[in-house]
């Protein structure tokens, strides 16, 4: 498996940004070939966190490219920092 995980700094909505992952960045998740799973986290502070998990790179590396579009095209004003990605193989899970 693979995880891509991206971090928002400066949320300046984070209810409204959870409600726009929710209804539009989560159903193109899971178009995603190799989909397992997805989270959106609301760690406080104007911090959100994302972790998307694929049973392939591909499908982690096409998270990465579907998240930034969507980001650009729907979330700007609410995201307005680019996030810290990172993304390799999962090693370890439970």
């Amino acid at each position: 498996m693979y995880a891509a995980v991206r971090r928002y700094e400066g949320v300046t909505d984070s209810a409204e940004a959870a409600r726009l992952v929710n209804e539009g960045f989560v159903p193109l998740m899971r178009q995603v070939p190799g989909f397992v799973a997805y989270y959106w986290i609301d760690a406080g502070d104007g911090v959100m966190v994302s972790t998307s998990v694929f049973q392939d790179r591909a499908g982690a590396d096409e998270s990465i490219s579907r998240a930034a579009d969507f980001v650009r095209d729907n979330l700007a004003s609410l995201l307005p920092n680019p996030p810290l990605v990172m993304a390799g193989e999962v090693v370890a899970s439970a």
